[in-house]
C-alpha cells in the first residue's frame, strides 16, 4: 500500500515544565547521562532510542509527548499520510545536520512526528 516504509519509533520528545528536575528523572530512569545538555533542549541515547526533553514545549507548544517516526523519504511520507487523512501540523524543516522534522495529526486530533535523517 505504501511506497516508504517507516524505520519505527526512535525518537520521543516530552516537554517539561521543569528542566533540572525532568533532567534528574530521566537520568535516573535510563541509567545514562545526557548526550545533549543544553538550556533547550536535553538528550539522552538509550537501548536504541532518543529521548529529549523539551522546556515548555519549546517553539513547537508541546504539551504531550510526541513519538517520532523515523523514515527514508519524509515528502513522500507526508504526501501519503495526508492522502490517508492526516493534516499537516508543522511542514518538514531542517533542525540542524541536515536531519528532517515534520508533524501532522491524524484524524482523532493525535500528533505524530516524522523524521528523516541525511
Amino acid at each position: 500500500m505504501t511506497s516508504s516504509t517507516t524505520q519505527g519509533i526512535k525518537t520521543v520528545l516530552h516537554p517539561v515544565s521543569d528542566l533540572a528536575a525532568a533532567k534528574a528523572m530521566y537520568t535516573a530512569l535510563l541509567g545514562v547521562q545526557p548526550q545533549a545538555d543544553e538550556s533547550y533542549y536535553v538528550g539522552f541515547e538509550a537501548g536504541g532510542q532518543h529521548i529529549g526533553l523539551v522546556p515548555a514545549g519549546g517553539q513547537q507548544g508541546m504539551t504531550s509527548p510526541v513519538a517520532y517516526w523515523h523514515v527514508p523519504d519524509i515528502e513522500a511520507k507526508l504526501a501519503e499520510v495526508t492522502a490517508a487523512g492526516a493534516t499537516v501540523k508543522d511542514p518538514a524543516h531542517d533542525v540542524g545536520g541536515g536531519r528532517l522534522v515534520a508533524t501532522v495529526t491524524d484524524p482523532d486530533g493525535n500528533v505524530l512526528g516524522l523524521l528523516q535523517d541525511s
